[in-house]
């Protein structure tokens, strides 16, 4: 029998780290019922003592995802990061321990130059450290993940005697970590086989790869690790992550099972959701799928080549490895239009792995009511980037509630914005630009009044036609002051913003909405992002 790879998901925490990527608790909540959806067997949800929002968002995710509210349901275990630090534990442990199956993920430097510049501690000390605190997690929960960060560039020897002493303190799970992407395929793989033939008590642990793609080899590193005995994938969605990324979810997965033969492996991933998943992570991030990503990419099932299209009619397997509809995406009309009922849309949401509540439901059914009566065939694609425009906009400190706008080739472009406000008065200004979304934009600055720079602005129609949903992301930075042991410093903050409607300025406003609000999150509770893994 194909032996199970865990699949650990880190989209929410290593994958969050990605500059600009942030995203709010709701949308968090919905990206974990997706994962729940999906079938990863771990999510890591957070680092809860970065923010008393990150606590919180990791809190709901363990009630709300991690909790089986009916018998036999898959519920994937919660994790929380952290440093070997008491508070950071603790932290940890209050962020998953309403879970079903709730797990602590320590980790501590290893490498001699992480030892020597960042942490400032001798070997020994470090050694001490691990033992402390892998048995002060291990107190509070059972389930304990323990990493030696920047493992590939460590000295094996202590490496051994690290993972040695974590696995005496508690430790259930050794990760190994190629935090910097440096590893080859071959050198990683060699690293996962000695510490399997070198490390005391090792068979009692389960070992897992995360692997970064800083030299384009996450993924061929982390199956180079399976082929040498590990038995998690530390992924993300899309592969986003620190820098250039962790090793892809889809990828590895469907690397796992299409070549299932060679790698005698399996996972228990629903492998007819990851274009969903995908989908629903780059509208929250705003981070685009490139055409040509592997999986999930526009163009990854798309042939052009005159000799490549004769083949695929004859016999699809001529070209295609796997099917279109293994990773679902195919995506079948929506059979709904302006006389179809809330309950008929309610259930094909549910279909698509959407959780709303009833307030959500009635406000996105007005929204397709609308759209219904614009454009007659409304595909899944349509609801989804509905769907995460929605929630986006939850829960905001500045909504919109109204647009006007006037341009042309005579004239000036002026647009009127009117706000709902933080203190629930509804607000207008209006201004003069270079063109409608720029008049709307100063608009919007005046209202809001928070320094900041548009760097990124995107535009992409959902379907194909003239009356297609159009959807927008922005990247929106701002420079911030924080104080830190009484100094105060100044840092970068950018965030992201994701609007879609079927009127391309209004969803140019709701992007740019989006992004200013969690601006304000970021600039009241600013998260510090050091901590690397």
């Amino acid at each position: 029998m194909n032996e199970k790879i865990l699949v650990f998901d880190t989209t929410l925490r290593d994958g969050e780290q990605s500059p600009g990527a942030s995203m709010t608790s709701s949308e968090k909540l919905e990206v974990a019922r997706a994962l729940r959806r999906l079938k990863v067997d771990i999510i890591e949800a957070g680092f809860p003592i970065a923010s008393p929002d990150d606590l919180a968002a990791v809190q709901t995710i363990a009630r709300e995802v991690g909790i089986a509210k009916d018998p036999g349901q898959f519920i994937p275990s919660i994790c929380g990061l952290a440093r070997c630090a008491q508070k950071d534990i603790d932290a940890a442990w209050e962020g998953v321990r309403d879970a079903d199956q709730p797990r602590i993920h320590v980790f501590l430097a290893a490498s001699p130059i992480h030892m020597k510049y960042k942490l400032r501690m001798e070997p020994e000390e470090v050694l001490r450290r691990t033992a402390e605190m892998v048995a002060y997690a291990s107190s509070k929960c059972k389930n304990i993940e323990f990493s030696p960060e920047d493992a590939s560039r460590a000295e094996p020897e202590f490496l051994y005697k690290m993972l040695d002493i974590a696995i005496q303190n508690g430790a259930t799970t050794l990760n190994i970590p190629d935090t910097v992407g440096y590893a080859t395929p071959q050198e990683y793989g060699e690293l996962i086989r000695m510490i399997r033939e070198n490390t005391p008590g090792i068979e009692k642990c389960v070992i897992s790869t995360h692997v970064h793609d800083d030299l384009g080899l996450a993924v061929a590193n982390t199956l180079a690790g399976v082929l040498n005995g590990a038995r998690q994938v530390e992924v993300t969605i899309n592969g986003i992550g620190e820098r250039a990324g962790n090793a892809a979810l889809e990828e590895v997965v469907m690397a796992l099972q299409t070549r299932q033969k060679y790698f005698n492996l399996t996972t228990g991933i629903e492998t007819t959701h990851i274009a969903r998943v995908s989908q629903m992570v780059s509208n929250f991030t705003g981070f685009k799928i490139p055409p040509n990503k592997a999986i999930v990419g526009g163009n990854a099932f798309a042939h052009e080549s005159g000799i490549h299209q004769d083949g695929v009619l004859k016999n699809a397997m001529t070209y295609e490895i796997m099917k279109p509809e293994d990773v679902g995406v195919r995506q079948s009309n929506l059979v709904l239009g302006k006389h179809s009922g809330r309950h008929a849309l309610s259930q094909r949401l549910k279909d698509m792995g959407y959780n709303l509540s009833e307030k959500d439901l009635n406000t996105l059914f007005a929204r397709f009511k609308e759209l219904a009566d614009k454009k007659k065939n409304i595909t899944d694609n349509d609801l989804d980037a509905l769907v995460s425009s929605d929630i986006s906009q939850s829960h905001a400190y500045y909504q919109l509630d109204g647009l006007q706008v006037t341009c042309g080739t005579i004239g000036m472009p002026t647009a009127s914005v009117r706000l709902v406000c933080p203190d629930g008065v509804v607000r207008t200004h209006a201004c003069i630009g270079t063109g409608p979304i720029d008049a709307s934009y100063k608009a919007i600055d005046a209202l809001v009044q928070i320094p900041s720079t548009l760097k990124e602005f995107a535009i992409h129609a959902i379907t194909e036609g003239i009356d297609a949903v159009g959807e927008v992301s922005v990247r929106v930075e701002s420079q911030v002051n924080e104080n830190d042991s009484q100094i105060e410093t100044e840092k970068t903050v950018l965030v992201s913003g994701y609007g879609a409607d079927d009127d391309i300025l209004v969803a140019s406003v709701k992007s740019y909405l989006s992004a200013l609000n969690r601006l304000m999150d970021a600039t009241h509770i600013f998260e510090k992002k050091e901590h690397h893994v």
